[in-house]
């Protein structure tokens, strides 16, 4: 059975990290099953973005909290100069009213999610991984291949990379998603994460682990599997 591994050049980088995760099993995520509550989903993401101002007290973007955190953790690594941390680019498009666009009943959850807890997210297709999938340095050119280009664009070296047997799945900590392991309507079976680089936000990590959970169980169906990872214990099985 293949795991999930954080490796020990992560927390070198970041020993008081906490990497949240869920295993979301048996969902369905077509928007065609689900077109009875999309309504619903929509509105939640849109109240998420409302609420999600609250996080830009500074007028400076770059000087709020939530933007400086994840600025300083990708300092720490090699990257593309265009790299931002997810949640960074969830909070420009609050900071210019900018609404945050649909994509799939199960983004657009974790999104909502993401912006209620201020929070990187992101997800993958379980069922299109090779081997284990690790977070750790990369030794550079891992095969990645962005979601919506047709360019193929693979890791740096010393690059902080979600990646599998078969290459890099998500760049520069969540950053960027490839297409190989996207969530996709056809999903059944998704890995969900969620980043902290604060200690005393484990309250937060931990409730939005739980809400995101409930969500995908209220809208989708299926089961969730929550855990929480750390130093002390990096690997889960999938």
């Amino acid at each position: 059975m293949s795991r999930f591994i954080i490796t020990k050049d992560f927390w070198k980088s970041f020993p008081h990290a906490q990497i949240g995760v869920i295993l979301a099993h048996d969902i369905d995520n077509t928007k065609e099953s689900n077109l009875q509550f999309e309504e619903e989903i929509k509105v939640g993401l849109k109240k998420a973005e409302q609420g999600a101002i609250g996080y830009l007290t500074e007028d400076v973007f770059s000087e709020n909290s939530i933007i400086q955190i994840w600025r300083q953790a990708f300092r720490k690594f090699k990257k593309k100069k265009s790299a931002k941390s997810s949640i960074e680019a969830l909070m420009r498009r609050v900071y210019k009213k900018e609404s945050i666009p649909s994509i799939n009943p199960l983004v657009d959850l974790y999104n909502t999610v993401s912006l209620t807890y201020g929070l990187p997210c992101g997800g993958q297709d379980m069922d299109f991984f090779e081997g284990n999938l690790k977070l750790t340095l990369a030794k550079g050119g891992e095969p990645f291949l962005p979601i919506g280009d047709q360019n193929q664009d693979d890791a740096l070296p010393g690059e902080m990379i979600y990646k599998d047997d078969a290459g890099a799945v998500c760049r520069c900590l969540n950053w960027r998603d490839g297409q190989r392991t996207m969530l996709r309507e056809s999903t059944t079976n998704a890995f969900l994460v969620m980043e902290s680089m604060q200690v005393e936000r484990i309250g937060d990590l931990k409730g939005a682990l739980e809400m995101l959970a409930e969500l995908i169980q209220h809208y989708l169906g299926g089961k969730c599997e929550i855990y929480l990872l750390n130093c002390e214990q990096p690997e889960v099985k999938l």
